[in-house]
């Protein structure tokens, strides 16, 4: 893995390891059924780490980008939990670089939607960066997306269902 990568995946986890709290750990992991760990770094902190490390590491393309996002999506050291503050600090990023990604970048999502284990992560996943993408895909692109839109309508994974549902009503309100 690129150095820009790991130097960025671990400026994001040890900034979300220091705005943590205790307390918002814990209800943050009992909201989740315990399928997740928690830092207890509040939405604002991502937000901001993502922003800063945006701008510590200037010019991340597209590889470098997906590649961060896998990286925060997964589990912080072997044998610990994935982190629900990774994962938000994920989406966060993916939500920022949006215009990098690309029609087959659906099929990480799909990966990352089908482990997210918090109905938060999904609606935001979808709602801020399946939405955004598929609306800025246009000709082979676009009917490409929506070969695999259409087959996530039909997955027995509920919340693969649950984001093709919620990506048309998002699609159909904004048109």
């Amino acid at each position: 893995m690129n150095q820009a990568v790991q130097d960025a995946a671990g400026f994001i986890d040890t900034t979300l390891q220091n705005e943590g709290t205790w307390y918002r750990a814990e209800e943050v992991e009992s909201r989740v059924g315990g399928a997740l760990s928690s830092y207890g770094a509040s939405v604002g902190a991502v937000r901001g780490t993502i922003r800063d490390a945006c701008r510590k590491f200037k010019g991340l393309a597209h590889d470098e980008v997906t590649a961060l996002a896998s990286q925060l999506w997964g589990q912080p050291g072997p044998g610990r939990r994935p982190v629900y503050e990774r994962r938000l600090a994920a989406v966060v990023l993916l939500q920022s670089r949006v215009a990098l990604l690309r029609h087959s970048d659906l099929t990480r999502l799909e990966g990352f939607i089908r482990s997210a284990h918090a109905a938060a992560l999904v609606d935001s996943l979808i709602a801020d960066v399946v939405v955004p993408l598929l609306a800025a895909l246009d000709g082979a692109d676009r009917q490409r997306a929506g070969v695999v839109i259409a087959r996530w309508h039909l997955d027995p994974d509920e919340w693969i269902r649950h984001a093709a549902t919620l990506a048309a009503e998002i699609t159909a309100r904004s048109a």
